[in-house]
């Protein structure tokens, strides 16, 4: 029986897995030496609790060997409550996870939008895959196998320190995976202007089989009116022109409708629940000074869990930018950055490069 089935479910199974736990205080996990620093307290009393991160510095918060499975990634850090630019490290702390050795990462992705927080800003999420608690206690619970070597890494792309990072990774080691088990992968891209009548690309040029599990949205909207009446599109396996699955507009694919109105204010409903989710960060009467109109923050995702989205040669996702203004449909050109997350056989094909500080800055 392979000890790689973990969850509620068989909470009462034994098993041969062998649990590990790297921090601060045990970077490496290594039996009986964890807490083991000193500090004015005496040793073991909480004497190295977090690392610093210089600037362009890279902090590896996992190195280790398989076969295994990640269960629980945590992760804080103290940068927001700095000065103007450090309240940006959720976008300029990189993370990045690399999967037996390979040479280009798995993962790669802003620190806070990978846990669906974006915009540089800390807010609760209560995902099932997803858990981002007050204040800024980020949690990863999807499931990353590895058979041979898992490194996970978290890279400063600023010239300025950035705080002091908190983590804790916790892992089982096994004795074999299953052959048909993929790897974890997700990706950050972001379109910051929009050409009206074109389409976001989250995802492209994904080759071999495989299975996409979750999206998260951080939508900037740059003008008036309503503006989530683009449709979330999947090409699959060889589709050209028109894809496969093809939604009906933004609210709809994470789970909400009608411009999630609340009520007679009218003003959009925030909810938070296991697969999806929506959130609105800033009032609309704030102006964005390169374009001078008004800017409204949307944070959104939907964890496709229970319905995953299989393919066996590739795959494309896209996402128009469409709104309404009460009597037709109209173009839009806002920002929009999003994270996808899927398992797929490995090899991948290498990820676009990741805009710079500028381009990731969020508004």
């Amino acid at each position: 029986m392979l000890d790689c089935n973990f969850g509620l479910s068989s909470a009462f199974l034994t098993s041969n897995a062998k649990t590990i736990s790297l921090s601060a205080e045990n970077p490496t996990g290594e039996k009986g030496k964890g807490g083991m620093a000193e500090n004015h307290l005496g040793v073991g009393r909480k004497g190295r609790a977090c690392v610093g991160i210089a600037a362009n510095e890279t902090i590896t918060l996992a190195d280790v060997e398989g076969p295994g499975i990640i269960q629980h990634i945590w992760i804080t850090t103290n940068a927001n409550v700095g000065p103007e630019d450090a309240r940006f490290m959720l976008r300029n702390l990189i993370l990045k996870m690399y999967w037996d050795n390979e040479e280009t990462p798995s993962v790669e992705c802003p620190l806070g939008d990978f846990f669906c927080n974006g915009f540089g800003q800390f807010f609760n999420v209560n995902a099932l895959p997803i858990s981002a608690n007050p204040t800024g206690g980020l949690n990863c619970y999807f499931p990353l196998p590895f058979r041979k070597h898992a490194r996970i890494e978290v890279v400063n792309t600023l010239d300025v320190a950035g705080g002091a990072l908190f983590y804790q990774v916790t892992y089982s080691k096994v004795d074999e995976l299953p052959d048909n088990a993929a790897y974890f992968h997700a990706q950050w891209r972001r379109t910051e202007h929009i050409t009206r009548g074109q389409d976001h690309v989250l995802l492209d040029g994904v080759k071999g089989k495989g299975q996409y599990v979750g999206t998260y949205l951080a939508i900037s909207a740059l003008g008036r009116s309503w503006w989530g009446e683009g449709e979330m599109k999947f090409f699959i396996d060889g589709d050209t022109d028109f894809p496969s699955i093809c939604g009906t507009g933004t609210e709809d694919y994470v789970g909400g409708a009608w411009c999630f109105e609340g009520g007679e204010t009218k003003k959009p409903a925030c909810y938070s629940t296991p697969f999806l989710g929506y959130y609105y960060l800033e009032d609309s009467n704030k102006i964005d000074p390169w374009f001078g109109h008004n800017v409204a923050l949307h944070s959104m995702y939907r964890f496709h869990l229970p319905d995953p989205i299989r393919f066996e040669s590739d795959l494309k996702v896209t996402i128009q930018d469409i709104g309404h203004n009460g009597v037709k449909l109209f173009e839009r050109d806002d920002d929009i950055a999003s994270v996808s997350y899927w398992y797929q056989c490995e090899p991948h094909n290498t990820f676009p490069v990741l805009p710079d500080v500028d381009g990731r800055r969020p508004r």
